[in-house]
């Protein structure tokens, strides 16, 4: 007799980009051409002084053992990076090493979620947010973010959870925001930090795309007074110096908060591998010119990428704020064609054309307040960018090919209209 699994652990699923990503590769392992804009991974190299840094530190046997919280140059560059570029006051002591940003979503929990506690989750959300919050038994509270508001948190919405949940404990902010590309303004972050300074509410504000504003700034909610002490900024190198497959990150908090981060990191990764942190941190201090580069590329590419799919009919994005990410409202094509968006991403990577696909991401797949959406990643070639859309263009004219897709798949059809 096979050995049971805990409840948490039978539940649990893939984020849903990784699982059309194997479609996609699976298709091309057919022979079928597909371009592939459902993943979230740059298509440029890793910064130049990275990969010099870590040439030298395999030379050099940097590859054994180092502190849990990080190695001190590691520290340091981080601490000085957040505090040139986003005016947040702090240390080395502030900062802990993580292997990529998504592990803090992990150790957040640990550190102030118990069984019981509402967090706050800000609709469509990061995929992975929930399974952790659910990891320590913590009750989800739903805010949907809305295109009319241009996908920004709202701070009335923060104000109704801290009076109408029952334990109000965490928020999960997410800004420069993935799936919608939205932006919260420093006047948001400001009226979010007054709402819970002094109240034992914890923060997560995860910012990975610290890098990719396209109009105006980003801006921290751990830069405004007081903010060190409740929340937790968390960064990473995966976008803003390709550096995704290095798994290099770092969190920004008060002392006693990064203390017991690297306790609860010593007793479940034990440390970040110096040579990985060292290629971090020369990106940190050597590479803001190529790093320019690769954002400046990025958003010429988003933007090329917006105002095609606007040129298609029933689609509509909104002007590019950051992220390399499109986001539009399909919910008069999918109310149509009664597809819902999520199908109506996969009818045009499997369904639409027995030779071409466009893989892409139904806003579902980052909850029910995306639907209606698709996302589409602009981390592709131009000339395939513009080949994607006009092929989407095409494709949701073929009605009888999406009714044929819908008869071997019916659980994508659509049975109540996405408000448009």
């Amino acid at each position: 007799m096979s050995v049971s699994f805990t409840k948490f652990a039978s539940e649990v699923r893939d984020e849903t980009a990784f699982a059309v990503l194997a479609i996609a590769k699976r298709l091309k392992a057919a022979g079928k051409r597909v371009i592939e804009l459902e993943i979230g991974d740059s298509p440029f190299p890793s910064t130049p002084a990275a990969k010099q840094a870590g040439h030298d530190a395999i030379d050099a046997d940097q590859s054994h053992y180092a502190p849990s919280l990080g190695i001190p140059p590691m520290r340091e560059a981080a601490a000085r990076y957040v505090r040139d570029e986003h005016g947040i006051d702090a240390q080395a002591e502030n900062v802990v090493v993580g292997p990529g940003a998504k592990i803090f979503e992990l150790i957040f929990c640990e550190a102030f979620v118990d069984p019981g506690d509402d967090v706050l989750v800000f609709s469509p959300y990061f995929p992975t947010y929930l399974p952790n919050i659910a990891r320590r038994g913590g009750r989800v509270w739903m805010s949907d973010l809305k295109q009319s508001n241009e996908f920004r948190p709202e701070p009335a919405e923060v104000e109704r959870f801290l009076k109408t949940a029952p334990r109000p404990k965490a928020i999960f902010l997410n800004s420069p925001h993935n799936p919608t590309g939205g932006v919260a303004a420093e006047s948001d972050l400001t009226a979010i930090a007054d709402l819970i300074r002094g109240r034992d509410v914890a923060v997560l504000s995860d910012e990975p795309y610290d890098q990719m504003v396209w109009q105006g700034r980003h801006h921290s909610i751990l830069a405004q007074p007081g903010m060190m002490e409740q929340c937790v900024a968390a960064y990473t190198f995966s976008k803003s110096y390709s550096m995704s497959g290095w798994r290099a990150g770092f969190a920004v908090s008060a002392k006693p908060v990064i203390d017991l981060f690297g306790r609860l990191l010593n007793t479940s990764l034990s440390c970040v591998a110096p040579i990985v942190q060292l290629a971090a941190a020369a990106a940190l201090t050597s590479d803001r010119g190529p790093r320019g580069e690769q954002m400046k590329a990025f958003r010429d590419k988003l933007n090329l990428l917006v105002a095609g799919l606007n040129t298609i009919s029933g689609f509509k994005c909104l002007e590019p704020r950051s992220t390399f990410y499109a986001f539009p409202n399909v919910a008069a094509v999918c109310n149509q064609l009664r597809i819902t968006s999520h199908g109506l991403a996969l009818y045009l990577l499997e369904g639409a054309d027995d030779s071409l696909g466009v893989a892409c991401l139904g806003g579902e797949c980052f909850g029910p307040a995306g639907g209606g959406f698709l996302r589409f990643s602009c981390a592709e070639p131009d000339d395939r960018l513009l080949a994607a859309v006009e092929f989407v263009k095409g494709a949701i004219t073929r009605q009888d090919r999406v009714a044929a897709y819908l008869e071997t798949h019916p659980q994508h059809r659509l049975t109540a209209d996405y408000s448009v």
